[in-house]
């Protein structure tokens, strides 16, 4: 059975429940988790800033979040019993889907539980799912994990704006 499960994490109501399935998954299985958070260090760049502000005042609000995100969800997997350690990367290198495997085949995961947000059309298209190329590129298994169905949008953009109002105040 599942003994190392990988799961990236974001702070998203969708991710929130993919990490309640991944510990309740652990509970059932003796696993230990990893939580992978990855810090987009472009996310918030948009060029009016200087690079001694970027540097100096933003880059380490968006290390903070990260790490807030990390230590919140580790002290969640911790209280329910599951063996857990997590990482903030920060990485210039690649896509998500891509640093994901990486880190998937680095650690040894033999699963991968993500949140997806389950958009189709147009919006899929356009914004593209990290999660269908986790899901493509993975030589594990993957679960995916939906959330209720409009709470993870409303939360989503409820935890990108407040991270853009702490960037924003910095610049």
């Amino acid at each position: 059975m599942y003994q190392r499960v990988l799961v990236p994490i974001d702070g998203s109501m969708t991710s929130n429940a993919a990490l309640d399935e991944a510990i309740r998954l652990a509970r059932l299985t003796g696993a230990r988790l990893r939580l992978f958070h990855l810090m987009d260090p472009m996310k918030f760049a948009n060029g009016f800033e200087t690079g001694a502000v970027y540097v100096s005042d933003v880059l380490p609000l968006l290390r903070q979040h990260g790490r807030q995100l990390v230590e919140e969800a580790n002290a969640r997997a911790a209280a329910a019993g599951i063996e857990v350690d997590g990482a903030l990367h920060e990485d210039f290198a690649g896509p998500l889907a891509e640093l994901v495997i990486a880190e998937a085949a680095q650690w040894g995961a033999d699963l991968i539980v993500i949140g997806t947000h389950g958009r189709r059309g147009i919006g899929r298209w356009v914004l593209g799912s990290d999660a269908e190329q986790i899901l493509r590129l993975a030589r594990v298994p993957v679960l995916l994990v939906r959330s209720p169905k409009g709470e993870a949008a409303d939360q989503s953009r409820m935890a990108s704006s407040a991270c853009e109002e702490g960037v924003a105040a910095a610049a």
